[in-house]
C-alpha cells in the first residue's frame, strides 16, 4: 500500500452523469460491462478506451 495521499485522484462523468472518482492509472481505460466482455473473436476483454470527454480533472482543481 502507498502512503496517506499518494494515489492522485481524478474526477469523471459517469454514464448517467453522475461524478465519480478513480486513481489516475485508470483514466485511459475503463472495465467492460457484461454485455462487452468478449471481444469478436471470443477471448475476454479487459479493457476498454475511455471517452475523452469523460475525464474531468483532478480531485481539488
Amino acid at each position: 500500500m502507498g502512503k496517506t495521499g499518494s494515489v492522485e485522484w481524478i474526477r469523471i462523468k459517469g454514464r448517467k452523469g453522475k461524478i465519480r472518482l478513480i486513481p489516475k492509472s485508470g483514466v485511459a481505460t475503463k472495465r467492460p460491462g457484461p454485455g462487452q466482455r468478449y471481444d469478436s473473436t471470443g477471448h475476454v476483454r479487459r479493457k476498454i478506451a475511455r471517452s475523452e470527454k469523460a475525464v474531468l480533472g483532478p480531485k481539488n482543481k
